[in-house]
């Protein structure tokens, strides 16, 4: 078998342990003499799994006991209008801070169920950094608050919590989750598509806070309604099983490697290598704003963009894969979210090395 460092921005790595752990598991799930994707989601097993899964993951985020933990389908894009559906009125204004592609893809969906205020934006700078909070215009008793800790194509990542007073702050953490700990209490909802840290695509975590759940609108379709998981535990429709499994794995094995707080602190050290290497260079740059870069997703631009088609076929030749820009925005990206080791990121800073020193 031959593995490669892999730095896809998603569908991303999973820990060898859990891959391990599914392919002894595909013949034969729990004895059942089946796989885990030919069981009832209703069977007694399933529902045993589903369960530990959910207390797994309040025990690593240390979930309070006033938030439901819901497994949904349609990705964090699909949230883009539940979110909106779910916390607003017809005539309700949502604020909306956008500092990248997926923040302005958030609120022009929005924009089709309630009014969208944009109280910042970042565009003016090509989405390189954050604007002050303290330069926001914020709406008098706005729905909630809506941002993206993490800018996945543009590698902006927030590193504090906004303040919004008794707003609900509503945060697309697709790219963050499970990186290291965070304030659950902080934030009113907090949605995630499952294919970065959590497990492979076609699951969606939501995290909300309970008192929310009533401010559905009754017109919206009871499958994009919050509350409709929460009362049926996630099992309103036949939930993406295998994918829910999986997540279930790497919830256990990242308790197994001393949760988020240790878990963070390798995810710290991978970023701060990766950027001091680029920083140190003549020849690579990170065009964003030191201080709102990503721990996760590391964005670099070669100085002779000639040369980036030679670079990516070195470094796939040489086992490091999906490092390709986004189509938008061109470059190169290093996505180092947890199952990208810390030999991975020393992997890239030597080939890194070895190409400038052969190309500049």
């Amino acid at each position: 078998m031959h593995r490669v460092h892999n730095f896809s921005a998603g569908p991303a790595a999973l820990p060898e342990a859990v891959l391990d752990q599914i392919r002894a598991d595909i013949p034969d799930w729990n004895g059942s003499g089946m796989s885990v994707m030919e069981v009832s989601h209703r069977g007694k097993d399933f529902v045993q799994l589903a369960a530990q899964a959910e207390r797994d993951l309040r025990e690593l985020l240390a979930i309070p006991d006033e938030y439901a933990v819901l497994f949904m389908q349609g990705g964090a894009t699909l949230q883009f209008a539940v979110a909106p559906l779910n916390l607003s009125a017809a005539g309700d204004t949502a604020d909306y801070v956008v500092t990248g592609s997926w923040g302005k893809k958030a609120a022009q969906e929005a924009g089709r169920f309630c009014k969208v205020n944009v109280a910042a934006s970042s565009a003016d700078s090509n989405f390189t950094n954050i604007p002050d909070p303290g330069s926001w215009q914020l709406t008098d008793g706005a729905a909630y608050l809506h941002y993206t800790p993490n800018e996945t194509i543009g590698g902006v990542e927030f590193h504090t919590v906004p303040e919004c007073g008794d707003v609900p702050l509503v945060a697309d953490m697709s790219s963050t989750i499970l990186s290291r700990p965070i304030d659950v209490g902080r934030f009113g909802v907090i949605y995630a598509g499952a294919q970065k840290n959590i497990g492979p695509a076609g699951l969606t975590v939501v995290i909300v806070r309970k008192d929310l759940l009533e401010r559905a609108r009754p017109e919206a379709p009871s499958l994009l309604q919050w509350k409709v998981y929460a009362e049926s535990e996630s099992m309103t429709n036949t939930p993406p099983t295998f994918a829910w499994y999986v997540a279930a794995l790497v919830f256990r094995y990242l308790k197994r490697q001393g949760g988020l707080a240790a878990v963070g602190e390798v995810n710290r050290r991978k970023a701060a290598s990766l950027y001091a290497a680029i920083d140190a260079s003549d020849f690579y740059s990170n065009p964003v704003r030191p201080d709102c870069r990503s721990w996760m997703n590391v964005p670099f631009i070669l100085g002779d963009s000639a040369l980036d088609g030679r670079f990516l076929a070195e470094a796939q030749a040489a086992g490091l894969a999906n490092l390709k820009g986004h189509r938008s925005v061109g470059g190169m990206r290093a996505s180092i979210y947890n199952a990208t080791g810390e030999d991975a990121v020393q992997a890239l800073i030597d080939f890194m090395r070895d190409f400038e020193q052969r190309c500049a």
